[in-house]
């Protein structure tokens, strides 16, 4: 996590975007958490100064928000270039891997979700998943935390979400052993388990939180989660300044619909991870609020928090960008990019003050384009800021 340093350390100048809601603290937090989470130095610009990312648009509301990401990137003239490569969830075995080789060249990716249509053949694998496994992207972060401007149920939510990534539920390994009896194997190996619950410490450490709790059902599954269960008390043996707990799966999504407050850093193998992270979404807002990032040892892919495609909405001009266009800042912070991911970041969160631009998943009846325009306008502000300091 090299590039974790100058991030951790809160700024004393207030934000010179946006009411007073936007506050520091919001901002600083996702700031640190964007920093921190990178295994690998980024690649390095090329081209004059300018980065190569891969794009994948993906199905659903995908392209449109992709759209809007180049425009607020031209606007905020970030120097950073788009490879597109189209991928659907009906692509072709050899469109998955082009996708998988661009993602190799440039080791960075913006990407939308690609549908699996569960009424597919069992020989149809996800493509989501494929390319998770191919890369080893084999930790999955998102940051669950109240936002200015949307109402929820509960305040004051801070969860940094680590889910193992690459195997448990997800090793699409299943067969039918008699007519009307199928197996499904869920695969836990000593080896990826300490290396998400090192991953979730070393995290919890340098973004200063103080508790690490593992999610499991280890009362069950004595051997499958009591294998991840025992790697992280390993590995909180290394870590005596935090605190260390941990919570049965179906308790835990009790205790975080009545009192998200309490949790701090939670890690996870990987079906648990996909239900806790879509959980706390919907605690702070929904699909379209949430950031995720991807991370392996060589390559970085982010992505919406909720792995959504809103194919109901798609093209209706209703999609909320904020979970998009927050993750394609927590990609600049790790291209270390840091001036234009908090521009553009801060414009996004300032601009959830003025309800008009909310889109109708937070109760608003704002447009996606009435949104973007709202945050372009803060952009702008911004860069007037700037010069006339």
């Amino acid at each position: 996590m090299g590039n974790a340093s100058g991030f951790f350390r809160r700024q004393a100048s207030p934000l010179v975007v946006g009411p007073t809601l936007c506050t520091y603290a919001v901002v600083a937090q996702i700031q640190r958490l964007s920093s921190a989470v990178g295994l690998k130095r980024p690649p390095p610009a090329k081209y004059g100064g300018r980065h190569t990312v891969t794009m994948i648009p993906g199905d659903g509301i995908g392209p449109e928000l992709m759209l809007h990401v180049k425009e607020i990137f031209r606007h905020a003239c970030v120097p950073v270039d788009f490879e597109e490569v189209l991928v659907s969830s009906e692509a072709s075995d050899r469109d998955l891997q082009n996708a998988i080789m661009a993602i190799r060249r440039n080791r960075v990716a913006l990407k939308g979700n690609l549908e699996t249509n569960h009424n597919l053949p069992p020989s149809h694998k996800s493509r989501n998943n494929i390319l998770r496994t191919s890369l080893d992207l084999f930790a999955n972060v998102i940051h669950c935390k109240s936002l200015p401007g949307v109402a929820t149920r509960h305040r004051d939510i801070d969860i940094l979400m680590v889910r193992e990534n690459t195997e448990g539920e997800y090793s699409s390994l299943e067969h039918e052993s008699v007519s009307g009896v199928v197996e499904s194997l869920k695969i836990i190996t000593k080896t990826k388990s300490l290396r998400i619950a090192e991953y979730a410490f070393q995290l919890a450490k340098e973004a200063g939180r103080k508790k690490v709790t593992a999610v499991h059902k280890a009362n069950i599954m004595k051997l499958g989660d009591g294998l991840f269960l025992q790697c992280c008390k390993e590995v909180a043996g290394g870590y005596p300044d935090i605190t260390f707990d941990s919570m049965i799966v179906d308790n835990t999504t009790m205790q975080l619909v009545s009192r998200p407050q309490q949790f701090d850093v939670m890690v996870m193998p990987n079906l648990y991870g996909n239900i806790v992270n879509n959980v706390c979404a919907g605690l702070v807002g929904g699909p379209g609020l949430v950031p995720g990032a991807n991370y392996g040892r060589d390559y970085a892919v982010f992505e919406t928090a909720t792995r959504n495609t809103g194919k109901s909405i798609a093209s209706k001009n209703i999609a909320n960008p904020t979970a998009m266009l927050l993750a394609s800042c927590m990609m600049l912070d790790h291209l270390k990019l840091h001036s234009y991911a908090s521009v553009i970041r801060k414009a996004v969160l300032a601009s959830l003050d003025d309800s008009k631009t909310h889109t109708p998943d937070i109760g608003g009846q704002g447009t996606t384009s009435e949104a973007v325009q709202s945050i372009l306008k803060q952009i702008r502000g911004s860069a007037v800021n700037l010069a006339q300091g």
